[in-house]
This record gives structure tokens, sequence and C-alpha cells, in this order.
């Protein structure tokens, strides 16, 4: 008779149990998933009056440039954070996909974690498409990170390991998903901009659900170097995650002073409290896998995330 070793066993228990929770969510992808083209109202107009995202949730709200500002331009403002948003989301789910496509590269072809892995990646593809027809019809610019983020990122996804990149992947999601389950139950905030966030928070709930069931089996497999090297990362990417959430061109497109704006921006309170409730969930958990060091904390912290 042959006995398994304890390593096996647990290695075994491993994989069953992600192919467990990836079958609940291939089940759930059935239930609800969306056609963002069918399933949102595209021709209809804006409507008069109304936000294109909450105005709590904007950069500058309650600082002394949104007190001196008219209701016209805090509205313009409104319009096109949203816009930089979706920019960023565009950006970020492009990102995700190609950190999925390694991560299931030499994995089982027929396992249920590899085709949840597949419907995530559709269901990404859907929310880029969805976005980009939102930036067109809003009639606003299109912000792309910066050129340094840019090439820094394209180093990134080709070379980090994998609890890195599913911290990445959170923080983009969390911090998001939160502002957006504010959003489209909000009747102040127009109804494109309300269907849009609702499709996007019912479909990211199951990739959030994956990446964190994965990145606790990757950091309790993690050797010490690697464990090292992931709590390095989680802090940097917090800093870079605040700095190019918005980007600062939007304020000249406003008529802001670009330098001055950013500055408010970054001493509000009310932002930095904005900033802190959309990643209190995430921040509890990454430190309950062991994702966080002292010095990430302190890089989160004055992120303005912890």
């Amino acid at each position: 008779m042959t006995v398994k070793s304890p390593e096996k066993l647990a290695g075994n228990l491993i994989l069953r149990d992600r192919e467990k929770v990836a079958q609940r969510l291939l089940e759930a992808s059935v239930r609800h998933s969306f056609d963002p083209d069918r399933d949102l109202d595209w021709d209809a107009p804006f409507e008069e009056g109304k936000w294109f995202w909450p105005p709590e949730l904007i950069s500058l709200y309650d600082t002394p440039m949104w007190w001196a500002m008219d209701e016209e331009l805090r509205h313009r403002l409104a319009r096109v954070e949203s816009a930089s948003l979706a920019s960023i989301g565009i950006w970020f789910e492009i990102v995700v996909m190609q950190l999925l496509l390694r991560h299931i590269y030499d994995k089982p072809v027929t396992s249920n974690h590899v085709r949840f892995a597949l419907t995530e990646i559709a269901d990404e593809c859907r929310h880029s498409m969805m976005f980009s027809r939102f930036l067109e019809k809003s009639g606003t610019p299109v912000y792309p990170v910066s050129p340094f983020v840019q090439n820094l990122t394209r180093v990134f996804k080709s070379c980090s390991n994998m609890a890195s990149s599913l911290v990445f992947t959170l923080l983009c999601e969390e911090v998001i998903d939160w502002m957006q389950r504010l959003t489209f139950p909000d009747s102040r905030v127009q109804p494109l901009v309300r269907g849009v966030t609702r499709i996007h928070v019912v479909e990211e709930a199951r990739h959030v659900r994956y990446a964190r069931e994965e990145l606790r089996r990757q950091m309790e497999e993690a050797g010490r170097l690697e464990l090292r090297l992931t709590r390095a990362v989680t802090g940097e990417l917090g800093r870079v995650f605040v700095r190019c959430f918005v980007n600062p061109d939007v304020y000249p497109d406003c008529g802001l002073d670009r330098r001055a704006a950013v500055k408010q921006a970054r001493a509000s309170e009310h932002r930095r409290e904005v900033l802190r409730a959309g990643a209190a969930r995430l921040s509890c958990f990454l430190e309950d896998v062991g994702a966080f060091d002292e010095r990430g904390r302190r890089l989160w912290r004055a992120a303005g995330l912890l």
C-alpha cells in the first residue's frame, strides 16, 4: 500500500479546493452575466442636470477649489473624472487579461480553474469595450496612464510573480468596486453611468473572489524570498495606484490650475477618507494573508489607503 506524503496530501487538498471554488464561480457566471451592447440603452441622451459621478467621490470635493466652483464646472469635472476612471479601467483590464493568461499558461486546460480564468478574460473584454463605448458617447478626452507607468507596467506584467499580480488585480478592482457600489443606486447619477457600474460590480464580484482565493493559496505556498518580494511590491503598488487613479490632465481640461488642483486633492482629508474606505476590506485581507510588511504599510498610509 502506497502512503502519500503530508506535502502531497496538502497539495491535493489545495487543488481540490481551487476546483470547487472555480466551479461555483462558473455557475454564477451562467446566472449573472451581461451583454452591455444589448443590456444598456446607448441611444438615450444624457439627462440634463445629472452627475457623471457622485460628487462626494470627485477628487476635489470639499477642497477650497471645489467651493470656488460654480455648479456647471463641478458637473464638468465629474464628467471628465468619470472618463479618467473609464480610461484607467480599460488599461487595467488589459493588464489583468495578460496576467491571467500567464497564470494559466501551463495549467490543465480542462480544469475548472482554467475555465473560469478564460470566463473572466471574456468578462474583461466586454468591460473594456463597454468603457470604450462610454468614453465615445460621453464626448470627453481619453486619459491614458503616464508613459512612465505604462512602461513600468510593461515590465511588471511580464515579470511579476503570481502573488504580486493578484495584489495588483485586487487593488484596482476593490477600490473602484467600492465607489461603483455607491454609484449605481444613486438617482443623482446619469442612467447610463449607473448601468455601466452595475454590470461591472456584479461581474467583478466573481473576479474578486477568484483572486482572493488564489492569493491566499499563493501566500500559503510561498517561500521566504517570494514573500519578501510580494510584500515589497504590495507597498509600491499602493503608491503607484493612487498617483494614477485620476489623471491630472482632467484639471486643466476644466480650466483649473493643474499643480494647485493636484496639491489640494492630495491634501484633502475627505479624499483620503474616500480612499481609506475604498481600500478598507482589501487592506484587512492583505494583512490577513501576510502581504504587508512595515514599509508597505507606511507607503499605503502615505498614499492615503491606510
